[in-house]
């Protein structure tokens, strides 16, 4: 079946014409709804009718809404306010890729299901499994987790799927990479065969297309806006610049539009990053870094910093491209292009979200021309390329934090001096007494200290021959 396109002719949508329960559409209200976007108006009632999906739509345009609230619908019948575990089954699992994503999923399911009595929760690594069981044993309707958390749950005999009745993949491409597909196989084992399958991302790739029909059951393909596109509203841009120089444009710019505008700023790997935020911040530029080897309570940490606009600069890998949703993010930056072009889709994303105007900037060396080439393939576009200049200041700051001389490199700061040890000599009244003793300073000298015994053998010597 041909992908169902939005049609901007079509009459305007309302929530209340979608066939959604009462109490879900005063939770819509309460975050102040009331006309569906356009994914959400053809994704929700092929979800009612229980049919298998795939929706593809750019990032920041309600794929969580579209999938949750029809999800919340299909459940409401199998709601209930008992205590008992045995009534909560899990009926719902949401899969995401990464824990941010999976925490932003499952406070959406929160957020609309405030007024419905259906429970929900997430797992996902980085902190102790321990802390998660409780929430699990109590029973939940709907389960949002990680693939590898959610199998650690199983093996350690937490949870059961053998009632799920929908399975969603979130940002499915991922979820279907080969990195992933272990761990997913192991869990559709453990899902009941009769399920309803739903698949949410913003890019689909030929090959991802063609693996989704192994476990979609004749599937409707909705499609808000041309596969594999960027938002119109996010400004893109490219600036060439060498590797050596790269650091300085990217503090330079972010100088430029003053501390008080903040910027995402991605890498392809963990180390950079690290080093990046650490960078900044010896420039004056306050930044942290997210990244696969931090615990979750750091990523937190870091991200609710930046949320809270306490610091500038929020340098991140890939684990940042998908599921971060920031409030009026004005500025993401590509300080490396990343390795799959579809990814660059995800992290522009994270900006011009909710029909906000973004900015999304790449600073591009002669090395990742190949990659950029592979996006502007993807995105079926062309980008000017702009050679970046370097201030003075930036080429001098530079030149003098590498260039220090060495006593400024090993000069060590000397302790402090006690002016006690400074003071001369004044012997105790009881010293004093000691050096009036007659033997004091011979071998005699010994007050106090009984003297002892000394054996002695005594013997003729021995005779001479």
């Amino acid at each position: 079946m041909p992908p169902l396109m939005a049609d901007p002719a079509v009459t305007k949508v309302m929530f209340s014409s979608l066939n959604l329960d009462p109490q879900i559409l005063r939770a819509i209200e309460d975050e102040g709804y009331t006309e569906p976007t356009p994914i959400q108006a053809q994704a929700i009632p092929h979800v009612l009718a229980g049919r298998d999906l795939m929706a593809m739509a750019q990032t920041g345009t309600g794929k969580t809404a579209a999938f949750t609230l029809p999800l919340l619908q299909r459940l409401l019948p199998h709601a209930s306010t008992s205590a008992s575990p045995a009534r909560h089954p899990i009926r719902a699992l949401v899969l995401a890729p990464t824990r941010e994503l999976a925490i932003q999923v499952e406070k959406s399911v929160e957020t609309y299901s405030r007024h419905v009595p259906l429970r929900s929760t997430v797992v996902f690594g980085g902190v102790d499994i321990k802390t998660q069981k409780p929430e699990l044993m109590k029973g939940v309707e709907i389960l949002v987790a990680t693939p590898g958390r959610l199998l650690d749950h199983v093996e350690s005999r937490n949870l059961m799927l053998n009632q799920v009745q929908v399975l969603i993949l979130d940002e499915a491409d991922r979820m279907l990479d080969m990195g992933f597909m272990p761990d997913l196989k192991r869990i559709l084992t453990l899902l009941p065969k009769q399920r309803q399958t739903l698949l949410f991302s913003a890019t689909f790739s030929d090959d991802i297309k063609k693996l989704a029909q192994d476990f979609l059951v004749n599937p409707i393909t909705v499609e808000a806006e041309r596969r594999n596109t960027a938002a119109e509203n996010v400004k893109q841009s490219v600036l060439m610049v060498d590797q050596d120089n790269k650091f300085n444009v990217l503090a330079d710019l972010l100088r430029s539009r003053g501390l008080g505008s903040q910027a995402l700023v991605f890498t392809r790997t963990k180390l950079t990053a690290a080093r990046l935020a650490r960078k900044l911040e010896r420039e004056g530029i306050p930044a942290d870094a997210i990244h696969g080897d931090k615990t979750q309570l750091e990523r937190i940490k870091a991200l609710d910093a930046f949320k809270e606009g306490k610091i500038t600069a929020l340098v991140a890998t890939d684990v940042a491209a998908r599921g971060l949703d920031i409030d009026q993010l004005p500025l993401v930056v590509n300080y490396e292009l990343p390795t799959n072009a579809e990814d660059y889709v995800h992290r522009i994303g994270r900006t011009g979200r909710a029909g906000a105007s973004g900015e999304a900037i790449s600073l591009v060396d002669g090395e990742e021309e190949r990659r950029l080439v592979d996006i502007e393939k993807l995105l079926k576009r062309s980008f000017s390329r702009e050679r970046a200049t370097v201030s003075p200041s930036s080429r001098a700051s530079s030149s003098h934090r590498t260039a220090k001389p060495a006593s400024q490199v090993y000069a060590k700061k000397s302790a402090p001096v006690d002016d006690w040890f400074l003071k001369p000599y004044e012997p105790s009244p009881s010293a004093a007494k000691i050096e009036e003793h007659p033997f004091f300073g011979t071998d005699k000298f010994d007050p106090g200290k009984p003297k002892k015994q000394i054996a002695a053998l005594l013997c003729r010597p021995p005779a001479k021959n």
